[in-house]
């Protein structure tokens, strides 16, 4: 028996080895790169129109305040690149725009419900819920809607408390170690609590809490993860560096960070529907050849990919698998 034969039969007997490859082969059939590039589109589309809503809410602040442009001055935000020298040079003339508020407010709009879509495409690509079972352009959008007015408070909220656990003592904040880990604790609760929702309310077919718990908490956990550790690089990595250096380390940090929640997403949804579906254990060498046998895993998948192109209930799909592919013959004289 070959090596190769050797590590498929290995991983196909060990769960720990087969279902963590049978995820990341689903994640390829689905194009999962690409269904989080779509959301991490929508997610940096929406950063520029937020950061210009809080821009307009801190002039309407700022405008006729001594007290809040002294507090302002002293803060870490006049620490940062771009944005401190901004602050600092203009503090005295800040004033609000109402014509930025409507931009800021529209843009964040904007993008929050493209996100929202966008995850409830992919969510209905990995689940293999067909294109006529999915929800009308309409009722997508007011499901959308409803979830970004729940998960945009959650997000708030989850940041904040992530800020103030992984930040506070940079700032002169006396908050002890359990406090902090009370910060983190709420943090995630949430977060585990808005992805079930997310994961549950986005698929346009029905799925049990149960068949979602194992990627919600994951995803809530690594999610987690990258805010502390953009809360650490904007608190102690970005402040105070240069204007030039800072501006390209906000732009591709942001964006870096935007993508890793997104494949995050991604991957923790197909997780849920390869286990849910049964799509393992897969042969190792089915995306690379047709010369193998497809183990049962490999067909559910093979199958629920087919049926997920179907545009009308009475159009019909029919996917039968026969044997491997032949080897080639041998060329004469070889």
């Amino acid at each position: 028996m070959s090596m190769i034969s050797r590590a498929d039969a290995y991983q196909r007997r060990h769960r720990w080895a087969g279902l963590p490859l049978a995820v990341i082969y689903k994640f390829f059939d689905d194009q999962g790169s690409y269904l989080a590039a779509q959301i991490t589109y929508y997610g940096v589309v929406s950063l520029f129109p937020l950061l210009l809503l809080l821009a307009t809410i801190l002039g309407y602040g700022l405008h006729d305040s001594q007290h809040f442009q002294r507090q302002v001055l002293d803060s870490a935000l006049a620490q940062f690149p771009v944005v401190g020298d901004q602050v600092a040079s203009h503090i005295h003339s800040f004033h609000g725009s109402v014509p930025g508020l409507v931009i800021g407010v529209l843009g964040c709009l904007y993008g929050g419900l493209g996100i929202v879509q966008a995850t409830q495409n992919a969510l209905n690509k990995i689940w293999g819920v067909p294109r006529n079972a999915r929800h009308n352009p309409l009722r997508a959008r007011l499901r959308s809607l409803l979830l970004l007015a729940a998960g945009g408070g959650s997000v708030i909220v989850t940041t904040v408390l992530t800020a103030l656990g992984a930040t506070a003592d940079d700032y002169d904040a006396s908050v002890g170690v359990s406090v902090r880990a009370t910060a983190t604790a709420l943090a995630v609760a949430l977060n585990v609590t808005l992805f079930m929702v997310a994961f549950k309310v986005l698929t346009a077919r029905i799925v049990t809490f149960r068949q979602i718990r194992a990627g919600a908490i994951a995803a809530a956990v690594i999610w987690q993860a990258l805010q502390v550790t953009g809360a650490l690089l904007l608190g102690q990595k970005l402040k105070g560096a240069t204007a030039t250096y800072g501006l390209f380390a906000i732009v591709l940090g942001l964006l870096a960070w935007v993508y890793l929640g997104s494949v995050t997403v991604v991957i923790c949804a197909e997780f849920n529907a390869v286990r849910a579906g049964g799509m393992w254990p897969r042969s190792l060498l089915a995306p690379f050849t047709d010369n193998t046998d497809l183990t049962p895993g490999d067909q559910r998948a093979y199958i629920s990919y087919a049926e997920t192109e179907r545009h009308k209930s009475f159009e019909s799909i029919d996917v039968s698998f026969g044997g491997p592919s032949p080897p080639d013959p041998a060329e004469p004289g070889s």
